[in-house]
């Protein structure tokens, strides 16, 4: 269990789809995580800032701002930090091989662990179809995705006026409805042919927001989840050992600092705050 107010030291941190620029973001959560963790090397797994949500309308809050600065300052400090660009924020992948304030752009990596396992990390939209060869039905997609974040928001409001710690419907949802749950295992299905056409012993990956580390065959898929709905991330062991990282905070009431947090450690497969 970590202590609050002392960082606890990780060999690498992975953390995907943080979407800053959302009003789903939540950025003050990521915030208490990345002060409480911290790591020689940090891989962002894409979609840390949306792009498209941007494009339609400017929400850039300064908790938003606070997540880069809090970023900027690890690589300053001496992490080796990796921005992995995804769908929403694609634009970055023309900018491969640049560094920006110490972070390095690029449109995949392989991360060598402790323990000698190598990983693909890659943040996956080049594996969804609907992303690259149907855009308007990803974007419609995008605009439901919105509408069920608004229904998380409410729903959260009245669970912190219940003094209930924090839930997402999304999530909750996600793995009840046959469809989704049929698309998550294609998902990793097709990755994890990935990782071994790139003859690695796994894949690190992001972009459908649900936090898992499986094994499927010989290869080990691992995915970092989101900052939007579960609050999840993958952390590399000082022996190479990978495990999720859920951090869920309880508020006693509305507007309430964040002095009650129960971070919460998950072995292999990942299981939804309740």
């Amino acid at each position: 269990m970590t202590t609050l107010g002392q960082a606890k030291q990780f060999r690498t941190l992975f953390i995907s789809d943080v979407h800053l620029g959302s009003r789903a973001a939540k950025a003050d959560f990521l915030i208490d995580f990345l002060r409480h963790h911290e790591a020689e090397t940090v891989f962002l797994v894409g979609d840390i800032v949306d792009g498209w949500r941007l494009r339609r309308s400017w929400h850039w809050p300064q908790t938003h701002n606070d997540v880069v600065q809090k970023l900027l300052r690890q690589a300053r400090k001496g992490a080796s930090v990796t921005y992995i660009a995804g769908n929403h924020d694609e634009f970055l992948r023309m900018f491969q091989g640049t560094h920006f304030g110490g972070i390095e752009v690029a449109d995949r990596a392989i991360h060598e662990a402790a323990d000698g396992k190598r990983y693909l990390v890659i943040h996956g939209d080049q594996f969804d179809t609907v992303v690259m060869n149907v855009r308007w039905l990803a974007y419609l997609g995008d605009r439901s995705y919105e509408l069920a974040m608004l229904a998380n928001r409410l729903i959260a409001r009245v669970r912190r006026a219940f003094g209930l710690p924090y839930w997402s419907f999304s999530s909750w949802a996600k793995v009840k409805v046959k469809q989704a749950v049929n698309f998550i295992g294609a998902f990793q299905e097709v990755l994890t042919e990935e990782a071994r056409r790139c003859e690695v012993d796994g894949v690190i990956c992001g972009h459908i927001h649900h936090a898992a580390i499986e094994t499927l065959g010989e290869i080990t898929y691992l995915n970092t989840g989101d900052w939007v709905e579960s609050c999840t991330a993958i952390v590399e062991h000082f022996d190479g050992a990978m495990e999720i990282v859920h951090w869920p905070h309880i508020r006693a009431a509305p507007n309430a600092l964040p002095d009650k947090m129960v971070p919460v450690r998950l072995d292999g497969r990942a299981v939804e705050a309740a």
